[in-house]
C-alpha cells in the first residue's frame, strides 16, 4: 500500500495506555534536556497569524495554509501556522531577549497538502526554538556547535528512555557526522537526494546535512527551503537511521537565520522579491530584528524513534485514509 509500510514481524511492545505514558516521559525529559543544553526559556506561541504579517512559514512555497475568517473582526482572515520560524525572531525582540539567550515553545500546525505515510501526518507538533547570536557568530563554527548541543539532548533522552524500557537499545552514535549537500551529491552523484540521505544515515547513524535550499552543481536542489528564514549557506537537517522502517528519519531542521544581505540575495534567487514589502521581511532588511539561530524538532518524530514505533499515528492522534486504518488494524499497528 502506497500510504503504509508494514515492517516484517512488527508488533508494539507497549499497549496504547503504556504508549501514552511513555510519550509523556519522552516529551518531558527531552524538553528539559533541550532547554538546559541551549539555555532556553519556554514561552507561549500563536496557533494562527494574519496572512499580511508575513510571519507564516512558506515552507517550499507551494503548501496551502488552512485559513478562516474571524467573526468579530468582520471576517478578517487568519492562517493556521505552518511553523513559527519567523514569529520566534520577532518574539525574541518583543520579549527583550539578549545575545546568548533563547526561547522555545510547543508548536502545533496543520499541513493540509502533506502526503501522509508512516512518518508524515497532516498534524505537525514540534518544539520550535530560537536563540539570539551576534552578527560575528553567523558562521559554520556556531552552527556545528549548536547542532552538537541539540544532538546531546537527543542522545541523553535516548539513554534515559532505554533505561526506562528494557526493549529499547540505544541507536545514536557518540557524535553526529557533518556533510554539506554538495559533498553528499559528490559522494553519490547517481542517486536522488532522498537516496543519498538514506545511504549516509545508514553509514553514520546520525548526520547533519547542511546548505539546503541552494542550487547544487548538478543544477538541482537537495531540498526546498523558504528564502526568508534560513540562510541557505548556514542551515541543515539532523537525520538518523531508523532500522524499524529501514529509512533515514529527519528529526530536526535548523540553521542560522538570514541577515539583511542573505535575505535580499535569497529573495532574488527565489524570484519573490515582493516579500520584501511585508512587515517581517522589511524589519529584517532594516536591521530591526536580532540575528539568531533556531530550528524545529518533531515531537511525534522523536517519540516514534525512541519508542521504536512503525507509524507516527502510534504516537499522535490524526486523520488517516480508511484503507490505512484497516491495514494498520490487520497488522497490529495501533493508531491513536
Amino acid at each position: 500500500m502506497e500510504h503504509l509500510t508494514i515492517p516484517e514481524g512488527y508488533s508494539s511492545p507497549l499497549t496504547i495506555r503504556e504508549t501514552e505514558v511513555a510519550i509523556k516521559e519522552v516529551k518531558d525529559y527531552f524538553e528539559r534536556a533541550l532547554a538546559k543544553s541551549l539555555h532556553l526559556t519556554r514561552v507561549s506561541a500563536p496557533l494562527f497569524v494574519r496572512p499580511e504579517s508575513g510571519l507564516n512559514d512558506n515552507l517550499n512555497g507551494v503548501e496551502r495554509p488552512v485559513s478562516f475568517g474571524i467573526k468579530e473582526q468582520d471576517d478578517a482572515p487568519a492562517e493556521i501556522v505552518h511553523s513559527l520560524a519567523k514569529w520566534k525572531r520577532y518574539a525574541l525582540k518583543h520579549y527583550n531577549f539578549h545575545s546568548g539567550e533563547g526561547l522555545y515553545t510547543d508548536m502545533s500546525a496543520i499541513r493540509r497538502d502533506e502526503d501522509t505515510d508512516n512518518i508524515h501526518s497532516i498534524y505537525v507538533d514540534q518544539w520550535d526554538w530560537e536563540k539570539v547570536i551576534s552578527k560575528e557568530e553567523r558562521n559554520t563554527e556556531t552552527l556545528e556547535y549548536t547542532v552538537r548541543k541539540v544532538f546531546s539532548a537527543l542522545k541523553e533522552t535516548e539513554n534515559y528512555i532505554s533505561r526506562r524500557y528494557n526493549y529499547i537499545e540505544p541507536l545514536l552514535p557518540d557524535d553526529i557526522f557533518f556533510v554539506t549537500s554538495q559533498e553528499l551529491e559528490d559522494m553519490y552523484p547517481d542517486k536522488t537526494p532522498k537516496q543519498r540521505e538514506y545511504l549516509i544515515a545508514k553509514a553514520k547513524k546520525a548526520v547533519f546535512i547542511s546548505q539546503i535550499g541552494k542550487e547544487l552543481a548538478s543544477g538541482e536542489k537537495h531540498d526546498g527551503r523558504a528564502p526568508d528564514y534560513d540562510d541557505w549557506d548556514l542551515n541543515g537537517d539532523i537525520i538518523v537511521y531508523y532500522p524499524v522502517l529501514d529509512i533515514a528519519l529527519e528529526l530536526s531542521s535548523m540553521g542560522i537565520r538570514v541577515d539583511e544581505d542573505s535575505l535580499a540575495r535569497q529573495l532574488k534567487l527565489a524570484d519573490c522579491e515582493d516579500r520584501a514589502k511585508l512587515p517581517f521581511q522589511k524589519s529584517l532588511l532594516n536591521k530591526e530584528l536580532p540575528y539568531t539561530v533556531g530550528g524545529g524538532i518533531g515531537q511525534s518524530r522523536i517519540c516514534m524513534y525512541y519508542l521504536r514505533k512503525a507509524h507516527i499515528g502510534e504516537v499522535q492522534s490524526s486523520i488517516w485514509p480508511e484503507e490505512v486504518l484497516q491495514c494498520a488494524r490487520e497488522h497490529g499497528i495501533q493508531l491513536l
